[in-house]
């Protein structure tokens, strides 16, 4: 089993940053993409921004220039830092990897989800 642990999420005036963790564990083998997705009521989910092992991201439009992701790959952790926060930023953002288990099955992993809620 693998589990992605999200940390990071809470309440913030619009204009402010927060800092978004996922840290993956069980049984892995590597881990190639991942990255963050949200859903903001009553919307589908939609991706926010990936990031490859290689440490090559891609953005959605509406966060580019505020949001920065990262990882640490010994640590098997995702980050992403979000400055200058909208309203309509206000989502629960979800982490998301693929990669490949212990029996080197492609697999691909969610997290159970934070909220982040943004305050105008």
């Amino acid at each position: 089993q693998v589990q992605l642990v999200e940390s990071g999420g809470g309440l913030v005036e619009a204009g402010g940053s927060l800092r978004l963790s996922c840290a993956a564990s069980g049984s892995l083998f590597r881990l190639n993409s991942m990255g963050w997705y949200r859903q903001a009521p009553g919307k589908q989910r939609e991706l926010v921004a990936t990031i490859t092992r290689d440490g090559k991201t891609n953005y959605a439009d509406s966060v580019t220039g505020r949001f920065t992701i990262s990882r640490d790959n010994a640590k098997n952790t995702v980050y992403l830092q979000m400055n200058s926060l909208k309203p309509e930023d206000t989502a629960v953002y979800y982490c998301n990897a693929e990669g490949l288990d212990t029996l080197l099955r492609a697999r691909e992993y969610w997290g159970q989800g934070t909220q982040v809620t943004v305050s105008s």
